[in-house]
């Protein structure tokens, strides 16, 4: 989830709603905001959808998540590295040919 609500922070929100706004409204602004929490949910899946079309061959497993500069980083690192350590390269490199000693 991507707010950090507790029971206690929730029923404390539908309370002051309900004196706010009063109990003939509350019903009302329920069903306006699942509406829009369903239309920007298909927003998101035609953005991401969009979004992989237009970036072209290799992008078709992009997940939205990927696109935060931390994940992209960790993971552009991971395969840097598991392209390292294949089994027939040497763990390091030589600086100096060790022919030409």
């Amino acid at each position: 989830m991507f707010f950090d609500f507790g029971a206690g922070e929730l029923i404390g929100l539908a309370l002051l709603a309900m004196v706010l706004l009063g109990p003939d409204k509350l019903p009302q602004l329920a069903v306006d905001a699942a509406k829009m929490v369903k239309k920007i949910k298909a927003f998101a899946a035609t953005a991401t959808t969009e979004l992989k079309d237009n970036l072209g061959p290799g992008f078709e497993d992009l997940q939205p998540s990927d696109l935060h500069p931390k994940t992209f980083i960790k993971k552009q690192l991971a395969n840097a590295l598991d392209e390292d350590s294949s089994p027939n390269k040497p763990k390091f490199k030589a600086k100096i040919d060790p022919d030409l000693l």
